[in-house]
């Protein structure tokens, strides 16, 4: 049913009619819900910059925290990172997440970033609760919080919304009729609009920033001894392409666009993998994505390999985002 839905909501067709009720529904539930929060919104003593979207799935909200984590750093400020820590399971909440934190209590993405950043995560429920635990415990002096874009009781200073260019928003309609978790009009009311890729189709209106962004890959790192390789080391081979993330087609293309010829292993979004899932029989090499290989490394296997993705600005686009980080000092 999910596939099903997925379909419909970025084909050209039109929003399934039977669903059309339940969309209203939702919008003006969400919108009592955004309400409610909005009034009981908490400010924390640092500033605090949100990376999220407004449609379901994938659209590379990681790769970007990880990017502003790296300008933030730059401009000297001392980022840390909060996230719901969707798909974890902690015993308690808020968690302070390390590089040696299971996936399974943390969530894949709070873990992949920990480990590619070392900078300090936290994970809760409730993100006021997370970002006070960094700003204790830590003495951060900036927050970033990765997928927060609708988590209202929390004050923001900066919005960024990311956009797969691909597949855009759409058919344009809410949840379950189309993928769409806020209405359109919300890209008003961003600090800047990122579009991960080519865009296929044009957005509504919005008077933002629109940024471009690609998400760049050129090395694996093998799971079991940390070696790196070029991709053209893989060239003109099959390989086996493995992604249990939002859209797995945009990381097989990159694979293919790189000369590997690829045999496409897509597993749901959030997928809890064990040895077994990748038991193919034969002795092709296993590319994964980075989300991935977190819940892989403990059961790693030589052949088995992590490409890690790069999201790649422009120069201009680059020195827009700093100017509004850099603003933030004050």
């Amino acid at each position: 049913m999910k596939r099903w839905l997925e379909r419909r909501w970025y084909s050209v067709d039109p929003a399934p009619l039977v669903l059309r009720p339940l969309s209203v529904l939702y919008g003006r539930i969400a919108d009592r819900i955004a309400i409610s929060k909005k009034a009981q919104a908490v400010r924390l003593p640092v500033p605090v910059v949100v990376v999220g979207n407004i449609s379901v799935g994938g659209t590379g909200k990681t790769p970007v925290t990880i990017w502003l984590i790296e300008q933030a750093r730059a401009l000297g400020f001392r980022p840390g990172v909060i996230s719901r820590g969707y798909g974890g399971r902690a015993a308690s909440y808020p968690l302070r997440v390390t590089a040696s934190t299971d996936p399974a209590e943390c969530g894949d993405e709070p873990a992949l970033i920990a480990r590619r950043t070392g900078v300090p995560v936290a994970v809760a429920p409730d993100r006021v609760a997370a970002g006070r635990l960094l700003i204790e415990q830590d003495d951060v002096d900036l927050l970033i919080a990765d997928d927060g874009l609708q988590h209202y009781r929390l004050v923001r200073d900066l919005e960024f919304c990311v956009i797969d260019g691909a597949r855009g928003l759409g058919n344009g309609a809410p949840l379950p009729a189309g993928p769409l978790r806020e209405p359109s009009s919300r890209l008003t009311s961003v600090d800047a609009v990122i579009v991960n890729g080519p865009l296929a189709v044009a957005l509504p209106a919005h008077g933002q920033p629109q940024l471009a962004m690609r998400l760049g890959i050129a090395r694996a790192l093998a799971l079991d001894t940390g070696e790196v390789r070029p991709l053209s080391a893989f060239k003109g081979q099959p390989v086996r392409a493995i992604a249990g993330i939002g859209h797995p087609q945009r990381f097989f293309a990159a694979l293919e666009a790189h000369g590997l010829v690829v045999i496409p292993q897509p597993f749901p979004d959030h997928h809890r993998y064990t040895a077994v899932d990748l038991a193919f029989g034969d002795a092709a090499p296993v590319l994964m994505t980075e989300k991935d290989a977190v819940k892989c490394a403990a059961f790693a296997r030589p052949g088995w390999w992590c490409v890690p993705a790069e999201a790649q600005f422009g120069e201009a686009d680059t020195a827009h985002v700093r100017k509004l980080l850099s603003s933030l000092h004050a």
